[in-house]
């Protein structure tokens, strides 16, 4: 049963007239009594009443129809997603990603990809940097938010967002009278960190910054989760240091301070393994446009 026999049989039973119907479907009259012909002595039916006055479906005909139809759907379905998965327009991405970057960066990413390319589901995993480096390179992620730098063998990264760094301290502090605060202005105060653990390249860094500006930190705890470091400011147990978007959302009685440390700032980067797919190189595309 091929699928262009089932458009002549749905053609022919709406017009009910064979020459509308061939002409509908840009054949000639007899290459279209041919065809029904075919199917019906494939199916063993008859599915048209028919002389020189008129055409008429069977009860059998009756009944095929709306099994036909749905088929000629299904097999038009079909072809929309293959051409669509071509096109790099349809398909499933995992996209791991720090929580600190989430309320900065995915809501945009979310809503061109949403507007743009509906057919393409984000799945979002909240990993740590070097999770996801090893999801990437095993092939459970397809792309990394994490932080930078990070040096590592078969993956790819590129520059997607900058921050300033702030002091997060409770709100009745010393420090909070003041608007911005100096390094030096963190010596001997219990200060939690980042754990490097989490992110190597960006704990070494801010550690060499702040010794450059002359800091001596009291480093009270090194934390994997900036939302844990603000709960531990919040009950008053010492300071904490983050990228400005991971202190959007302030638990009570926590504020935060500019960290005066020059032009440097901690930087978040999109990473990958490759870009081998026509879904990969759509999404690699929208993240360029949003963040390029």
């Amino acid at each position: 049963m091929e699928i262009k026999h089932l458009r002549s049989f749905v053609t022919l039973s709406q017009e009910l007239h064979f020459g509308r119907a061939a002409q509908r479907l840009a054949i000639v009259q007899p290459a279209l009594s041919m065809q029904i012909k075919l199917l019906e002595d494939e199916l063993g039916v008859r599915l048209f009443e028919r002389n020189r006055h008129s055409v008429a479906l069977t009860e059998v005909g009756q009944r095929f129809l709306p099994e036909a139809q749905a088929t000629l759907h299904q097999a038009a379905h079909a072809m929309d997603v293959a051409r669509a998965s071509g096109r790099g327009e349809i398909g499933r991405v995992r996209l791991g990603f720090v929580s600190s970057v989430l309320p900065a960066f995915l809501p945009a990413l979310i809503r061109a990809l949403h507007e743009r390319f509906p057919r393409i589901e984000l799945e979002l995993k909240d990993m740590p940097g070097p999770d996801q480096a090893a999801a990437l390179k095993n092939g459970q992620l397809d792309f990394g938010l994490m932080r930078l730098p990070a040096v590592i063998p078969g993956i790819q990264t590129r520059e997607v967002l900058q921050e300033s760094f702030m002091v997060a301290l409770p709100s009745d502090h010393p420090l909070a009278a003041h608007t911005r605060l100096a390094p030096t202005a963190l010596t001997g105060l219990p200060v939690f960190i980042l754990a490097r653990r989490y992110a190597p390249g960006f704990h070494d860094q801010l550690m060499q910054v702040l010794d450059r500006h002359g800091a001596q930190l009291d480093v009270a705890a090194e934390l994997g989760e900036f939302t844990t470091m603000l709960a531990l400011v919040s009950a008053g147990l010492g300071v904490g240091l983050l990228p400005a978007h991971a202190g959007r959302a302030l638990p009570a009685n926590v504020s935060t301070r500019p960290l005066e440390l020059g032009g440097y700032r901690a930087t978040t980067g999109l990473a990958w393994t490759d870009l081998e797919s026509p879904l990969k190189q759509t999404v690699f595309g929208v993240i360029d446009e949003v963040f390029g």
